[in-house]
């Protein structure tokens, strides 16, 4: 797990990508390299690939960028005809080259490789009895706990051994794992974690954290993974089944699509694109405030400011202005630097704001650290009045599902009221959105909320405490 938080975030999870193909692709390279490159918002302390060759599986990690992966060690004449890829944030396990994904292992059954979106809330007690058991751990990622527990299913073929393993895990996971000539994507019985298909005219099929990956290899979606179900892609096509032995509630994470996913993407059949916006337009739904400019907080925040300009009337201004060579996981060991990169990230357009009764918004409001951070640039630049909406509810619980929201001790929301925090981020007026507005955004679909209200899909283990993130 990482320690060292950044600004006033969530930290992303994690991004996965397969892809299928009866024929040997001399361009598997430049596949993984664009679909990568689309999911790098998702994690960029890791990126890894791993090439199925004739069955043979090639693993090529390295820490950082996608861009620093294609520049290593990896041939350029390697070919292939199945691959999976990973872009990593820890939530479980050290940033280190050992935790980094796909995870590769050769068992009496062959080579196999996991890449693996989510996180487990039994890990822990599934290592214990591993290690009860004889297996030994290289690394520390909940991954290698899945990949360790397929081997140890005496069973006669890797199929069963995967079937009957993703039935005793338990949390979020999107997986897509390469063996014996297949590409096999596992969804978590909830779907809390996203995961789609596509193919082209071609014939290859590919799998993904989200659809822009689709698009960025010019794929056409076919549809998302339905929670609790098993995709098998091999010469015979596409392969589907139930795996869950129980019927649960369907419950994706509500954060997708107001902080992590890309805006283009769309998820269990919600454009991530009109949640934001409607965000924004039930935000200004809420209460009314005079002002002069709305002001998103980029890159999230600003089309939820669209919404909310068009609904209330006031008009919409860039106001800050990004600095995009600073990543979006910035991150510096001391408290005080951080905060300093915050004024580096984003620099206000003055004659914009002067004089000016401003409307500040952003996706969500973590620590409160950020936005204070912000309210001051605007001040700075002559804004008369700061009024801060948060296009999500109060977060007050941790996460444990694949997302690094703090522990419960580092939530502004879980320690102080609104009013209260208004006070300590320095705003005029200080809103979130309702619970029951980000619902009716999301299409008054079943969502899990557990960082808004406390309430999980799952048990989570006593022996974790409450205020632990993920």
């Amino acid at each position: 797990m990482n320690n060292i938080t950044t600004y006033d975030k969530p930290r992303e999870e994690c991004g996965v990508f397969g892809i299928y193909s009866k024929d040997i692709k001399k361009d598997i390279l430049k596949t993984l390299n664009y679909a990568l490159y689309s999911l790098q918002h998702r994690g960029q302390e890791s990126a890894g690939i791993t090439i199925s060759n004739y069955k043979h599986l090639f693993t090529y990690k390295a820490m950082g960028l996608v861009s620093d992966l294609f520049t290593s060690n990896i041939p350029k004449d390697t070919e292939g005809n199945i691959a999976i890829g990973h872009v990593r944030y820890s939530t479980t396990g050290a940033s280190k080259i050992e935790n980094a994904q796909p995870i590769e292992n050769l068992f009496r059954l062959g080579q196999i490789a996991i890449a693996h979106n989510g996180n487990l809330t039994n890990a822990e007690e599934l290592r214990y009895e591993l290690e009860e058991g004889g297996a030994t751990f290289n690394a520390t990622s909940d991954t290698e706990v899945i990949i360790k527990l397929i081997a140890r299913k005496t069973v006669s073929n890797f199929i069963e051994g995967i079937k009957e393993s993703v039935n005793i895990i338990k949390g979020a996971f999107a997986l897509v794992i390469v063996v014996d000539g297949k590409l096999i994507g596992v969804r978590d019985p909830y779907g809390i974690r996203p995961l789609c298909l596509g193919t082209n005219s071609n014939g290859d099929y590919f799998l993904a954290s989200e659809s822009c990956a689709l698009d960025a290899v010019g794929s056409k979606f076919v549809r998302d993974i339905e929670a609790g179900e098993m995709v098998i892609i091999d010469d015979e096509g596409v392969k589907s089944f139930k795996y869950a032995k129980e019927d649960v509630k369907h419950c994706p994470c509500a954060f997708e699509h107001i902080y992590f996913a890309r805006p283009e993407s769309n998820i269990d059949g919600i454009n991530v694109y009109n949640v934001r916006f409607q965000t924004g337009v039930l935000l200004a739904r809420q209460n009314k405030v005079d002002a002069d400019i709305v002001i998103g907080v980029q890159d999230s925040g600003t089309i939820a400011a669209l919404g909310f300009s068009q609904e209330s009337g006031i008009p919409y201004s860039i106001g800050l202005v990004k600095n995009r060579y600073i990543g979006r996981t910035f991150i510096m060991p001391e408290q005080s630097t951080r905060e300093e990169t915050v004024k580096l990230k984003f620099n206000p357009l003055k004659h914009l704001i002067d004089g000016k009764r401003v409307i500040l918004i952003d996706d969500s409001l973590v620590r409160g650290t950020t936005s204070r951070i912000l309210i001051d640039i605007v001040r700075r630049a002559g804004a008369k009045e700061v009024h801060f909406r948060s296009a999500s509810p109060v977060i007050k619980s941790p996460c444990y599902y694949g997302v690094d929201i703090s522990s419960k001790k580092e939530l502004i929301g879980a320690k102080l009221s609104v009013e209260e925090i208004r006070k300590e981020i320095n705003a005029d007026t200080l809103e979130y959105l309702t619970i029951e507005d980000m619902l009716e955004a999301l299409g008054n679909k079943n969502y899990c909320i557990g960082c808004f209200n406390g309430s999980y899909p799952t048990e989570i283990p006593k022996k974790v405490p409450i205020d632990k993130t993920c």
